[in-house]
């Protein structure tokens, strides 16, 4: 770096920042010079004229791709736990970085200190994993652009700031809460949107250093242009706003020393070498404001693509005020991560084709930005429990991922029935994989296994003589010949021989019809008047135990 600007540098940060400047005391400022010095390596790397940019393109997936490696990041601010929105954000990043070979960062950012959910930030991350969809760089997993989360990058904004005011694009603002309070409220009077009037871009230099001086709290403001900013959207084609024509100078550094999201996101995307955002559309109209940002750091944009919102059934926004589009909402009703990243890319666009039962290997492969259309996409989360049961049989079927339910299952067991278990073979790993295969079609969920429906597989139901009786006089017969049929079925215990059997039986009763010698098969084996088939029952539940409760029966 050369003496001239380092020399410079010296000047602008003593000349403006003042005694109290930024919310450095005079003894501060040093220390704060040289942080920026430091930090002007990046600088440097970001002091490039966006009109002579040359870098060679690619096309794929109908999208024009740079050379240089592709780096998407998804950037929640922990606010609160992660919802049905921020995961569709998450998941198509990470489509987009794998599918051309790219890095996938999360940056959390939490300069918003009043609104921070302790605990947050931690379910962030693990639920992106929970979810297949693992950051490559974070904070926990590390990366050679670190930290990534904001509040520990508060020097780099702070020198950003420096910069911008050095250059003339933004200034101090004096301005008090009550102030800017006081012209909210007669705008709204007015009924007017409300709006900053950009009083302190107009203060002399000799009154900004005069209010430094007695160390007036201020913030910093980004002075906007009145012409609109045209950019080329993934999604959105050709846009742009003339923002500062309906809206007033933006806070950019707040008093405390913490960014606001304009400047935060526009450094941070900068220094991460970010090379794709892929944001929701609530953030087309403040772009504008972006890329003047970059524009007056001399620092090259991302490529943008603003993803269409996520609307209820209704028509009403997805709300993070809903309790129930959290995914802690989801995986405690027993959701599985693939269903609802197949539920939320099925309701939208992005992909060749639409179709139940696509897995994250398959999402990569069909996503194409390019397919992608403005229109909001609707999520309806009642389909959810269908798609979660052809992803539930998927795992069924899978030999590694099945044992892993027998065991989800084995403990959801214990757990629920605790010492109401007669017979330790109900945990026994084969009896509930027979289960598990038996029922694969017609469950949503493992946990669908432990409601009253079910509660014949682990518990032997009381049936009275009497309860059966009722069902046919000829109970007792019908029961022994069963019996017999079982024991001597020779190996082909399936439920259609089974119900042949069972027909078999009915045409030699004389007093009990077929239809009946099923509900009295069931109400001895179940307790129950209504469930599966009688065949897939007596299967499910095996020859020894169907014969035990079938003996008990009749010596009830």
């Amino acid at each position: 770096m050369s003496s001239v600007c380092v020399l410079r540098c010296n000047m602008v940060v003593s000349r403006l920042l003042g005694a109290g400047g930024l919310g450095l005391g005079s003894g501060q400022i040093s220390g704060f010079s040289a942080r920026f010095h430091n930090h002007l390596g990046w600088s440097v790397w970001g002091l490039r004229d966006i009109t002579h940019t040359h870098t060679a393109h690619t096309h794929s997936g109908g999208v024009c791709v740079t050379e240089r490696e592709v780096r998407v990041r998804f950037a929640p601010s922990p606010t609160g736990f992660l919802h049905l929105g921020g995961l569709r954000t998450a998941l198509y990043n990470f489509l987009f970085a794998r599918q051309h070979g790219g890095r996938f960062i999360l940056r959390l950012e939490d300069t918003d200190r009043s609104r921070l959910v302790p605990g947050a930030a931690l379910d962030i991350e693990h639920t992106l994993q929970w979810a297949g969809i693992t950051p490559d760089e974070s904070d926990s997993r590390g990366g050679v652009y670190g930290p990534y989360v904001q509040s520990q990058r508060l020097s780099l904004y702070s020198a950003a700031a420096v910069s911008l005011i050095e250059s003339g694009h933004a200034y101090y603002c004096f301005c008090t809460n009550h102030r800017l309070e006081l012209l909210k409220t007669e705008a709204l009077r007015r009924g007017q949107t409300p709006r900053y009037d950009n009083r302190c871009r107009h203060l002399h230099a000799d009154q900004v250093q005069e209010n430094l001086a007695q160390g007036k709290p201020h913030a910093v403001r980004f002075r906007l242009h009145m012409k609109a900013e045209p950019f080329e959207d993934l999604v959105f084609g050709w846009t742009g706003h003339a923002v500062g024509e309906v809206e007033g100078d933006p806070v950019i550094l707040k008093n405390d020393g913490f960014p606001t999201y304009h400047l935060a996101n526009v450094v941070d995307d900068a220094h991460m070498h970010v090379s794709h955002v892929l944001r929701g559309a609530e953030w087309l109209t403040s772009t504008c404001k972006h890329l003047q940002l970059y524009r007056a750091l001399h620092m090259t944009p991302p490529t943008y693509a603003h993803l269409p919102l996520l609307l209820n059934p209704d028509g009403s926004k997805l709300s993070k005020r809903q309790g129930d589009i959290y995914i802690s909402h989801f995986r405690q009703q027993g959701a599985l991560p693939e269903a609802l990243l197949d539920l939320i890319t099925n309701c939208g666009s992005g992909f060749h084709s639409n179709r139940v039962g696509r897995n994250l290997k398959e999402l990569i492969s069909e996503f194409d930005i390019s397919k992608i259309v403005t229109h909001s996409a609707v999520l309806d989360l009642k389909k959810l429990p269908e798609f979660n049961r052809v992803h539930l049989q998927q795992r069924i079927e899978d030999e590694r991922q099945c044992r892993l339910l027998v065991d989800e299952v084995k403990n959801l067991l214990t757990l629920t029935y605790t010492d109401q278990i007669q017979e330790e073979k109900v945990l026994d790993h084969n009896y509930i994989l027979r289960v598990l295969h038996m029922r694969k079609r017609h469950i949503s969920s493992v946990r669908d296994l432990l409601s009253p429906m079910y509660s014949y597989l682990w518990l032997r139901p009381s049936v009275s003589r009497q309860q059966l009786e009722e069902m046919s006089s000829e109970s007792h017969d019908i029961i022994s010949r069963i019996m017999q049929v079982i024991k001597g079925c020779n190996g082909e215990y399936t439920p259609e021989f089974l119900t042949g059997e069972l027909k078999l039986i009915a045409k030699k009763l004389r007093k009990t019809k077929y239809s009946s010698v099923m509900k009295l098969l069931r109400l001895a084996l179940t307790g129950q008047q209504q469930g599966p088939s009688v065949g897939e029952i007596m299967v499910s539940l095996g020859e020894e135990e169907v014969c035990c409760r079938l003996q008990k029966s009749l010596e009830a």
